[in-house]
């Protein structure tokens, strides 16, 4: 009777035990249960609407389900946030990817692209001009005054670049360089002749200075260019492995599920601080997760070709390793 009572009281032991073993696996994502390296991370970011998959990794669960919590910290130019991360301030940052490039080129920073943001989607990034300008056409634009994010970001480019496409000489021009969300109240104001103008900031301009668009800076030479995405330092990503591919997975889910635009403008009213009159009229830009270099190998090209870089760049060595959904 004593070696029964004994071995019923181990096999009531070992089914608690395997119970609490099972709890506590159901209670930690993958990601969790193999202990990423930093759990809480910060990432410098931008108030565009290209924001809107981390935004709903944020509130839908995503980087949660990973194991990660995410702090954003708010730059006012793709130069801004690219730095703060450079400097360690940040552990991530979304920038334009001609800035990644730029640093590449430069050797200012050891930088790896972690996960696609955007790229430009038909209308959704414009050189705008207001009815009192003297800018009407894309010719007008030779040596007039043109706000742009920063020197060298996606808004000088592109818009260098859709001008030369129309015989039109970047060189005569006077850059301005000025946050996003002053563009519309420097062109009603006449202190710059156009502006290159993503969403939300390009619908917002429309109804509150009565912008209109001179010429799309996604087309010619630019169409469907890749224009955001997150990196970080080499070291950084070398470093923290697990915490990477954990990202990845967060963004990737989330990017899949930012095609439902009733999730997305919620997020873009909230985060961006805009009208929901706004957010409803605004275009899209083509949302992207996963990394592809024949793809991103586009940027670099073109930024040899405008005389910005001087030697080919390989895109592919900038890229961390990818994760799936895991």
């Amino acid at each position: 009777m004593l070696h029964r009572a004994s071995t019923r009281r181990l096999a009531v032991l070992a089914l608690a035990f395997v119970v609490l073993l099972t709890g506590c696996s159901q209670l930690k994502s993958p990601s969790a249960a193999g202990g990423v390296e930093k759990p809480s991370i910060r990432v410098a970011i931008l108030t565009t609407v290209d924001l809107a998959p981390l935004w709903l990794a944020q509130e839908g669960g995503y980087f949660k389900a990973e194991g990660l919590e995410v702090q954003t910290d708010i730059g006012a130019s793709g130069q801004e946030t690219l730095s703060r991360m450079t400097s360690g301030q940040d552990d991530l940052a979304l920038s334009t990817y001609t800035l990644f490039f730029l640093a590449k080129s430069s050797g200012g920073a050891d930088l790896k692209l972690v996960t696609d943001g955007t790229s430009a989607s038909p209308r959704s990034n414009e050189v705008v001009t207001v009815p009192n300008s003297p800018v009407k056409t894309v010719s007008d634009l030779q040596g007039k005054r043109i706000a742009i994010s920063s020197k060298n970001a996606a808004s000088d480019v592109l818009t260098r670049s859709v001008m030369r496409d129309h015989g039109v000489d970047p060189g005569k021009v006077q850059w301005v360089p000025m946050p996003l969300p002053e563009m519309s109240s420097a062109l009603a104001q006449g202190r710059v002749d156009a502006a290159y103008q993503p969403e939300p900031f390009l619908t917002q301009a429309a109804k509150t200075a009565g912008a209109y668009p001179v010429i799309d800076a996604a087309s010619g030479s630019t169409q469907n260019f890749p224009l955001t995405g997150y990196g970080a330092t080499a070291k950084w990503v070398q470093d923290h492995p697990k915490t990477v591919r954990a990202f990845q997975r967060a963004m990737l889910n989330a990017t899949r599920a930012a095609v439902d635009r009733s999730r997305i403008e919620p997020l873009v009213v909230r985060n961006a601080k805009v009208d929901q009159d706004i957010a409803s009229l605004m275009v899209m830009p083509a949302f992207g997760s996963t990394l592809d270099a024949r793809r991103i190998q586009r940027v670099p090209d073109l930024l040899q070709q405008l005389g910005v870089v001087q030697t080919k760049i390989d895109a592919s060595s900038m890229l961390a390793p990818q994760a799936g959904t895991g």
